[in-house]
């Protein structure tokens, strides 16, 4: 079976979680319990599996077989919180990735009262090494913000780069399958504080976090984040790529500031670069579940170097008949005044998880830097 690192785990289980739920089974279970056995010989792995694989079990979600492991496994563990920790210790080394997501969720099951505070922050920091803490740590957050964030400024400064990443991850306020950090939405200068000691992270990952964290706050506090942008941009390569990464959100709505700060050339209908542009697909009716061909083109003014994001969007049809847009990436790169661009893309019509198709008539929009250049209009059937 593939391990899984921390810095994995978020993106795979959401878009793997139906199928990622089939590594809890029997086999996985047998060599867990013998595991624990080795070192704790009075742990029953056959009555552990029987309570773990009831009746229901089939129908339990990848979430609710890790709750489902992680609470049973209180029950046949030493009812000392103490000594139950010390067996998960001893075995942790041998139990990595994604699966063992289960041992930070037994501490956030049975460690939260306060005199074991101290020993769940340990133990935390132990797992995520082999692991990832980023989960479980976000109910002590929420209990006692202002304490989980000191442990956060601690961990931010460890010289474990899985434990660093916790530090940002663990206190994103939208961590995808995670619980909403409601209190960082709203104000979130604790967790830009954890993020000025991660700015510059030697460790390619730990940035990504800090990138997707700052991405995060974004949606709810733009100024703020844009305030953070022109204080550490240009000091640092690292923290340069963090700060992009970051306003991705920004820039993909074309925020003007955010467009300006990293170099977009401004364009308006008054001094635009664009001297003309289209945007052409090859059939104009098509059905759910197909493809089509976008075909665009425009030429550049002559003059000034620019620095141009290409994108398209499409207005989609809902059910009750609105439309939303959703935007997609095309290039980014900076071009000679006179330069002819051509391109095609090619663009499914099926339906997905996050997204379903009706029928209708559909708006695609050619965008330079935010700005509608061109258009077409597809009608979509069944």
């Amino acid at each position: 079976m593939k391990t899984l690192k921390s810095g994995n785990v978020g993106k795979v289980v959401i878009k793997s979680a139906e199928l990622l739920k089939n590594v809890y089974n029997e086999n996985f279970l047998l060599d867990f319990g013998s595991k624990i056995q080795s070192v704790y010989s009075s742990f029953d792995t056959r009555r552990f599996i029987a309570s773990v694989m009831d009746e229901s079990w089939a129908e339990l979600s990848l979430k609710a077989r890790m709750r489902r492991i992680s609470q049973t496994l209180g029950e046949y563990l030493p009812s000392r919180y103490e000594t139950a920790l010390d067996i998960l210790f001893a075995i942790n080394d041998t139990c990595t990735g994604l699966p063992y997501l289960i041992f930070p969720d037994f501490i956030k099951i049975y460690g939260q009262a306060e005199n074991h505070w101290t020993l769940s922050m340990k133990a935390l920091e132990n797992f995520t090494q082999q692991s990832s803490s980023e989960f479980a740590i976000r109910s002590f957050i929420s209990a006692d913000p202002e304490r989980a964030m000191q442990q956060m400024t601690i961990w931010a400064q460890h010289p474990n780069e899985h434990v660093r990443r916790l530090a940002s991850e663990g206190c994103r306020p939208r961590l995808p399958w995670g619980e909403a950090l409601t209190i960082f939405k709203k104000k979130p200068q604790p967790v830009l504080s954890v993020l000025e000691l991660l700015k510059a992270d030697p460790v390619l990952y730990v940035r990504k976090s800090v990138a997707n964290n700052l991405n995060d706050i974004v949606k709810d506090n733009p100024e703020l984040v844009l305030e953070t942008v022109r204080r550490w941009q240009g000091k640092n390569t690292d923290t340069d790529w963090i700060i992009r990464q970051g306003c991705r959100t920004l820039i993909k709505q074309a925020n003007a500031e955010a467009m300006e700060l990293f170099g977009y050339t401004k364009f308006t209908n008054e001094s635009g670069f664009i001297t003309d542009a289209s945007l052409s697909i090859a059939r104009s009716v098509i059905a759910v579940g197909e493809s089509c061909e976008l075909q665009y083109r425009l030429n550049i003014r002559a003059g000034a170097v620019v620095h141009i994001r290409l994108g398209y969007g499409i207005d989609f049809v809902k059910a009750k008949g609105q439309t939303s847009r959703k935007i997609f990436f095309l290039s980014d790169k900076i071009v000679l005044g006179g330069t002819h661009i051509t391109g095609k893309r090619k663009h499914n019509w099926s339906d997905l998880t996050t997204r379903r198709h009706y029928t209708g008539d559909h708006r695609i929009v050619l965008l330079v830097n935010g700005q509608e250049v061109a258009h077409s209009v597809i009608k979509l059937v069944m």
